[in-house]
């Protein structure tokens, strides 16, 4: 132990003498303020964990300074970067000039902001610091970041790449984690992050559905190394990748924006006609995947009750991916309930609603359900109705198939015993890292278990539990085949996540596998590390070591699940 103490004041005769005591002091009131932090519900264990987690987050902040003119141009005349640097990657990106102080994926591996884990880390930072987690949020939309064209950029590696639309999702629900804490409803920072997403959410329809049949192409990375290509990369063949994922967080995008339109209008009734829009918008996407237009295919496979991506040639002709991985899972990401007496005094919003409920019932007879409840009437939009709801929650909730006793596996265990096969490519179960290469690195969601995808089910299994009401229950594989509610689901996946870090019945952390120093050693064993991803059988820590930010939301299921 080294004491240590800063000072501009030489006059200090014993400057190490206070050292304890100061250090004490800030101890106390740390202990102070992480204790209004934890929900009353937590163990001892499980406040640990949420703080460490939360810790974690706070010790990642860092200055990134990154000016991409500069990169790309040199700044010293004398000695000019190689000219080649002018032709690769963020060669579009001259305008992202940064020196702001942003949470990157980790500090030490991945030193640079990634909108998608910035999206997942900012609901947990919120807990402890929401002003900073706005801050974040509006950053990536701001004129030097945000892409003229509207698009948000991905990560320091390749702006360009695509991430999943969920920084809308991110602005939503940290706006009404704000407003539940302090009572008060931060329009302005509402207000200014939807115009900005408004210009990224008209990219996205206007760079992604080349056939403009409101189904999305192209890949996500990360998600992309699930199925059998590289769904990133154009094929030579002019064939296209229709994605039901892709489809799916395009579905999630149209319902978050409404909401956000919608609350809005309670004080700008002008926004009724945006919300309008995007409720449109979710009809025409929702009900493409369900019926393709006039095409003789669709995304939902009635044989195997699971979405599915397709491949269609340029002849008309298509190959269907029969591939059950979180691909198929993320349509249920689009969810959203409408009550009837809620939406009466939103009087623009309203009537367009009924009118396109009565006149437009070839696209929403099959996206938007009449739940009705105690003389209540509800609408609950989603992309499934309530037998396929039954039939994906059967896989999901299915120990042989995605539900791990430490989460949601990224790929069914069903395919460890019947890999899937298409054109001399195989796709297998693995738990752990994966053999196959792509991108230049493991394909790791091919089974691990991955903190922001299960945290977005859970959230999209407790919206449909309110939206369909206590009555809708199913009969799944986890439960002997006895009904469980949604609600019940919800709480047991979030359970089972938060476990992977929880002290077992055998004394032992499941993130720390078979490492004994941490499983064992008195120094380490409460020092929990917040790893990429985990093992699907295990729970052991996979990837990074420290990758806190989507991890951290750890910290957001102990606050909700606690309390």
């Amino acid at each position: 132990m080294l004491h240590l103490r800063l000072s501009d004041d030489i006059a200090l005769s014993k400057p190490l003498a206070e050292v304890d005591t100061i250090i004490e002091k800030r101890k106390k009131e740390a202990d102070e303020f992480f204790e209004q932090i934890h929900p009353p519900k937590a163990t001892a264990d499980e406040k640990r964990i949420q703080r460490l987690a939360l810790s974690g987050l706070l010790w990642t902040k860092q200055n990134y300074i990154f000016d991409v003119e500069t990169w790309l141009e040199g700044d010293n005349p004398n000695c000019p970067p190689p000219e080649e640097r002018k032709h690769i990657r963020n060669q579009h990106w001259r305008h992202l000039n940064s020196m702001r102080v942003m949470i990157p994926c980790e500090k030490w591996e991945y030193p640079w902001f990634a909108a998608w884990d910035l999206a997942f880390t900012c609901p947990a930072i919120a807990l402890v610091d929401p002003r900073f987690a706005k801050e974040q949020l509006y950053l990536l939309l701001f004129e030097q970041f945000q892409h003229p064209n509207g698009q948000i950029p991905a990560y320091e590696w390749e702006f360009s790449d695509l991430n999943p639309p969920v920084h809308a999702w991110a602005v939503w629900r940290v706006y009404n984690m704000d407003r539940i804490r302090t009572g008060k409803a931060d329009r302005d920072f509402l207000e200014k992050c939807f115009h900005k997403l408004l210009i990224n959410f008209a990219w996205w329809i206007n760079k992604v559905d080349s056939e403009g049949n409101n189904i999305f192409e192209g890949g996500f990375l990360g998600m992309d190394n699930i199925t059998v290509i590289d769904r990133s990369t154009k094929m030579s063949n002019g064939a296209v990748l229709e994605q039901s994922d892709a489809s799916g967080y395009m579905g999630m995008f149209c319902l978050n924006l409404m909401r956000i339109a919608l609350e809005l209008a309670k004080e700008n009734k002008v926004y009724e006609n945006m919300a309008i829009k995007f409720f449109q918008h979710y009809a025409y996407v929702a009900g493409a995947m369900k019926h393709m237009g006039n095409r003789d295919y669709q995304l939902w496979d009635e044989e195997e009750g699971f979405f599915y991506d397709v491949l269609r040639q340029p002849n008309g002709e298509f190959t269907k991916f029969r591939l059950r991985s979180l691909v198929g899972l993320v349509p249920l990401f689009a969810v959203e309930r409408l009550e009837l007496d809620w939406i009466k005094p939103f009087k623009d919003f309203s009537a367009a609603f009924h009118w396109f409920m009565n006149n437009r019932q070839d696209l929403v007879k099959n996206v938007v359900h009449k739940v009705e409840e105690d003389g209540n009437i509800t609408y609950a939009l989603t992309i499934v109705d309530e037998e396929q709801l039954s039939r994906l929650m059967h896989r999901l909730m299915n120990q042989n198939e995605f539900l791990s006793d430490y989460g949601v596996r990224s790929l069914s265990k069903a395919h460890e015993k019947a890999p899937f096969h298409y054109d001399g490519i195989t796709v297998g179960y693995e738990p752990a890292e994966s053999d196959s290469k792509l991108k230049g690195g493991n394909s790791n969601w091919r089974g691990p278990i991955w903190f922001p995808t299960s945290f977005l089910l859970i959230e999209s299994i407790r919206k449909l539990g309110k939206a369909f009401g206590p009555r809708f229950t199913v009969s799944t594989p986890a439960t002997n085949g006895q009904p469980i509610t949604f609600p019940l689901m919800a709480k047991e996946i979030a359970d089972r996540l938060i476990s992977i870090f929880s002290i077992n019945s055998s004394g032992l952390r499941p993130v720390f596998g078979e490492c004994q120093k941490f499983q064992k050693d008195p120094n380490w064993k409460d020092l929990v590390l917040f790893y990429e991803y985990f093992n699907g059988d295990t729970g052991a820590g996979l990837g990074a070591s420290h990758q806190t930010g989507w991890t951290g939301l750890v910290a957001s299921l102990i606050d909700e699940w606690r309390g």
